[in-house]
């Protein structure tokens, strides 16, 4: 029976596009289902503001009765604005070992965005770099942590039978908790706070604290990551969206902040402990119970993972990352922590790369963002 590509145009169809990863992937040791709850909120134009800006499609390869692959396409008109560029995005490609199913999907995708005018295809790309991006092309042994990919080898060896090359890397490190800070880090730390006399360290202990920081610290984020590949700036509703999504999970001991003397954040960066044994215990589902193995895996883990974190233009190369390094690294210890997870770092941050290595760590994964001509 050949394979026929249709949009997805009802509820019914979905939920089959939402949970059709996990009958994919079910043999994938090191696969983490997404917290469903979250997906029907992403997928859902009415609750996440990033449609209001954006043209979308969804698309499910049929084999009969049965769904076989998944692909979105997006448009994000506020990004392409900002930056001149004239592309569409693919993202959320799933399939099993077909090429037939891979190329049907991507060359449907290819077509919609030539009528949407555009001159290339790149991805996997959400709506933003905040969304899983790039395929994992280094470290399928590791395992997958919250809001990356994880893709089989071989949906790599498709995209790029189908001609798309590589537009950029993102490297992830692994660094080691020390015991005890290393001396010289130190050193740079104590020198940074000396330099800096009217800056304060913030250390939030409740989420109603977190909960006032979260617009100011998106602001910073926005003018911080202006000008970084793949980033569109968050309207105050994706801002709120987003806390509203997270908020519940976050530990305010892996938050840290730098405020000036006008009482403004301009640096933070924010970890959480790994979450993903949680996840892939409960299967996705927080409710009824699937939250107890989510929360234990918390208090369980050994690894912390950072999320996000940023320094205003007008105070870099301050020796702030060096602060924030140090205050996470504190309570990384002291919490038991043996490693920590960088999340993606585009290969061409020099900077926040540097730090990484300055701190002993090293890559062990690896995502591609590919493109293509149209």
């Amino acid at each position: 029976m050949s394979v026929v590509i249709k949009e997805v145009s009802s509820s019914r169809d979905l939920k089959k596009f939402i949970f059709l990863p996990a009958k994919i992937h079910k043999d994938h040791k090191n696969w983490v289902p997404p917290v469903y709850m979250d997906d029907r909120v992403f997928f859902n134009p009415k609750k996440n503001d990033s449609f209001s800006h954006s043209d979308t499609i969804l698309l499910l390869a049929w084999n009969g009765d049965e769904p076989v692959g998944r692909i979105m396409g997006i448009v994000n008109h506020h990004y392409n604005e900002r930056t001149g560029e004239n592309d569409a995005r693919f993202c959320f490609l799933e399939c099993y070992e077909d090429y037939e199913v891979a190329h049907l999907l991507l060359k449907s995708i290819e077509e919609w965005a030539r009528k949407k005018g555009r001159d290339n295809l790149v991805g996997p790309l959400g709506f933003s770099d905040k969304d899983p991006q790039g395929l994992l092309v280094e470290g399928y042994d590791k395992p997958v942590v919250i809001a990356s990919n994880c893709n089989f080898p071989f949906q790599v060896d498709f995209v790029e039978k189908m001609g798309y090359q590589k537009k950029t890397d993102l490297v992830v490190y692994q660094l080691s908790v020390p015991e005890q800070i290393p001396e010289f880090y130190l050193k740079i730390y104590e020198r940074a706070l000396r330099n800096n006399p009217n800056l304060k360290t913030v250390e939030p202990r409740s989420k109603a604290e977190l909960k006032k920081m979260v617009r100011p610290v998106f602001h910073l984020v926005n003018e911080t990551f202006r000008d970084i590949y793949g980033f569109s700036e968050m309207t105050v509703k994706e801002m709120d969206e987003f806390a509203s999504r997270y908020l519940m999970i976050l530990d305010p001991r892996f938050i840290k902040l730098i405020k000036n003397e006008d009482n403004e954040i301009i640096a933070f960066v924010l970890a959480m402990p790994d979450i993903s044994d949680g996840i892939r215990k409960s299967r996705g589902f927080v409710f009824p119970f699937g939250f107890i193995p989510i929360l234990l895996s918390q208090k369980k883990t050994s690894q912390l993972n950072l999320l996000l974190g940023a320094i205003s233009p007008k105070y870099r190369n301050s020796g702030l990352d060096t602060i924030l390094g140090v205050l996470m690294l504190r309570e990384a210890s002291k919490a038991g922590f043996k490693t920590i997870d960088s999340h993606l770092e585009l290969e061409t941050n020099t900077k926040v790369r540097a730090e990484m290595e300055k701190m002993g760590g090293k890559v062990y994964k690896k995502f591609r963002i590919y493109t293509k001509a149209l």
